[in-house]
């Protein structure tokens, strides 16, 4: 696990001056129709020992290289029978044409890996905080990397070029936050498919968990069960006041609850109409960018649908203030354990 630590450097970026931080919830939809009410892991678990030994490879590489790994006095071996996709929700509106580099493709607001099982369709969710702290690659102008340095994993995806190199860099940075846990595909959406979500399925309930948006909308008051519409959607999913610290983390918990309304009114719709979700991914075309084909991704929402077996967790770990910006530090050994349940089988 020392492999994973890097030196940790500042790099000061200019603040955005705006009360709202554009974030896309599109990709919401995705996971939603996998979570389908889902039930978030037991967070009270026994933090383990950095006990991880490789039965073939020195134990500084990654995990999911390994043949074999020890782990608590039991062997495991990574499940091949896995498939991971990267879902990304991207702030800006309007397709980005930008060169590999420069730093201005837009950041990721919303990262949420899917983990499916293909041989017991099990769904597992990882939610990844914006601010988390991890080894990401520089680029400068031109595409030549620069240097590798611990950064806010949003803004590994604002060094590529708005698209797929963008997408890339992005499951790159992820991969490597999760100890080389291999990613084989990405969905990016832009904010202008967050109206085609709410179209979809019609209104949606959702119970506010917070008051990060009560003081200036009153009517999301903390413990308000409240209607989402295509007019108020985007107000609740996306608001945050970066004048105040960890408002990003408050503002994903409100994510979680749309996820939550949202996957109720999916469900029903799915009941009396399961070619929505094909409907929904044509729709949802133009403004995103996906190696993941349109039977492939139906395929896996399907499974999730008929079979709600799935598991949601968030990245452990605590939000501090740092120098300039909020950061968000990973708990490297309640991760690791993590990692294990998730990705890992016990070995014969």
């Amino acid at each position: 696990m020392e492999s994973k630590k890097v030196k940790k450097e500042k790099v000061q970026r200019k603040k955005k001056k705006l009360w709202l931080i554009p974030t896309i919830v599109g990709v919401l939809m995705m996971i939603t129709l996998c979570v389908m009410l889902a039930e978030t892991m037991d967070s009270q678990k026994t933090k383990p020992k950095k006990e991880v030994k490789s039965e073939t490879n020195t134990d500084t590489e990654k995990a999911s290289d390994k043949k074999t790994i020890t782990w608590n006095g039991k062997k495991y071996k990574y499940n091949d029978h896995l498939s991971n996709f990267l879902f990304l929700g991207v702030d800006n509106r309007e397709k980005v044409e930008t060169e590999t580099g420069k730093a201005d493709a837009g950041q990721v607001d919303v990262l949420f890996l899917l983990s499916w099982d293909r041989m017991t369709d099990k769904i597992t969710v990882v939610s990844i905080p914006r601010d988390t702290m991890t080894e990401v690659e520089i680029y400068g102008r031109g595409g030549t990397p620069v240097a590798k340095a611990e950064e806010h994993i949003n803004l590994s995806y604002a060094y590529g070029d708005g698209k797929h190199k963008s997408c890339e860099l992005a499951k790159e940075a992820v991969s490597n936050l999760l100890y080389g846990t291999p990613i084989q595909g990405y969905c990016s959406l832009n904010i202008d498919g967050l109206p085609i979500l709410t179209r979809s399925v019609g209104n949606v309930t959702v119970t506010v968990p917070n008051d990060s948006l009560q003081e200036k909308y009153p009517e999301f008051a903390e413990g308000a069960q409240v209607v989402l519409t295509e007019e108020n959607t985007e107000t609740f999913v996306r608001y945050r006041d970066i004048t105040k610290s960890q408002t990003a983390l408050s503002r994903m918990e409100r994510q979680h609850a749309f996820l939550a309304g949202y996957s109720v009114a999916a469900q029903a719709k799915f009941q009396q109409d399961p070619g929505f979700i094909t409907q929904m991914y044509l729709e949802l075309e133009p403004y995103m960018v996906t190696n993941i084909s349109n039977d492939q991704f139906v395929k896996v929402m399907e499974s999730a649908v008929s079979r709600n077996d799935v598991t949601r967790w968030t990245i452990p770990g605590e939000g501090i203030e740092g120098a300039t910006y909020d950061e968000y530090h990973v708990d490297d050994d309640a991760l690791y354990e993590e990692i294990i349940r998730t990705f890992y089988i016990e070995a014969e």
